[in-house]
């Protein structure tokens, strides 16, 4: 029986199937770009300096991907546009990103990085992620850690360049480790500490180097943390006991307002001219009261004062008195 098979280069063990081989020039057939793109990004002043300095690095490399830039230090921009020498049509996009992470404080020898294959860049806003300040700052802390250790390990972890930075972080790096990046930054702004996600990152690491378990559910090794309430339901100082209330399906009666509880006095019935002579009459009362109180705050400043008098001692009557009455009550009642 004939065998139909042939070789393919997938059958090749040394072959990766998955491997994007790099863009070259000469695997653009079609020629030179019929349309002009162009992308445009504002950048804060304090980037003024360093960018001006950065400038000629940056446009070194753009023009071996055929892309020309352009700084304006008057409007605070950077442009980046193709032209006929560009033969990547993905170099644009590549550009595009480098502006934005210019822009956010990326020093350029690493930002020029994101022009590679493979690497990619995201921009994650925190800062609307925490309405309170303090808050704010305490997790932005977090991320960066003590001496920066925190983010040392993140960056080892997930081979991706970090940098916190205001209101944004800014990640570059391959595809993988940036989704990683951006769900322990959001998970740490909502409450959850970065420590967490490390520890399970370093597990995985080991996981994967062993390759018994490489294609197997690793659920059963990953640490399961139980969240804690810190903050405990304070109890009232008078706890009723609601099994000794006799149950009633109906509701509670409202709280009665001031429109009837002035029908109830009959306040609400009075005419406009009795209705401010009872004010007035209570307004007098009132005051009335007020006056008497003064009048007798102020008599109590012309009342003469207790004087605390030392109190005189009662004098004992000496023994020897007393001794010579009882000898002679004893005479009387022999002689008798």
């Amino acid at each position: 029986m004939p065998n139909h098979k042939q070789d393919r280069p997938d059958d090749d063990p040394d072959v990766d199937p998955f491997h994007i081989p790099a863009f070259k020039p000469e695997d653009n057939t079609a020629g030179t770009f019929t349309e002009e793109s162009s992308f445009i990004t504002l950048f804060p002043k304090y980037r003024e300096v360093y960018l001006k300095e950065a400038w000629p690095l940056i446009t070194r490399t753009l023009e071996k991907r055929g892309i020309a830039c352009t700084l304006d230090l008057v409007e605070g921009s950077m442009s980046v546009k193709t032209t006929r020498k560009t033969w990547d049509p993905a170099a644009i996009l590549n550009a595009r990103d480098l502006l934005k992470l210019l822009a956010r404080s990326v020093p350029a020898p690493e930002a020029v990085k994101v022009l590679e294959d493979g690497i990619a860049c995201d921009i994650i806003k925190i800062k609307n992620t925490v309405r309170n300040r303090e808050k704010f700052v305490k997790r932005r802390q977090r991320i960066l850690g003590t001496n920066g250790s925190t983010l040392k390990a993140l960056e080892l972890l997930t081979e991706c360049y970090i940098l916190v930075q205001g209101s944004t972080v800014s990640a570059m790096g391959p595809y993988k480790g940036l989704r990683t990046v951006r769900r322990v930054v959001l998970d740490t702004m909502a409450n959850i500490h970065p420590i967490y996600a490390i520890k399970e990152l370093m597990i995985k690491r080991e996981l994967e180097k062993d390759p018994e378990l490489k294609n197997e559910n690793w659920e059963r090794f990953l640490p399961q943390f139980k969240k804690k309430s810190l903050s405990k339901r304070q109890k009232p100082f008078k706890i009723t006991d609601k099994s000794k209330k006799v149950y009633t399906p109906f509701p509670p009666a409202p709280e009665k307002s001031k429109i009837d509880l002035q029908i109830e006095s009959g306040e609400y019935f009075l005419g406009k001219g009795e209705k401010e002579r009872a004010d007035r009459e209570k307004r007098e009362e009132k005051m009335r009261e007020k006056q008497e109180a003064k009048k007798r705050e102020r008599q109590k400043e012309f009342e003469v004062p207790k004087e605390d008098l030392p109190k005189k001692e009662k004098k004992r009557k000496r023994d020897e008195d007393g001794g010579e009455k009882k000898k002679k009550k004893k005479k009387k009642a022999d002689a008798e």
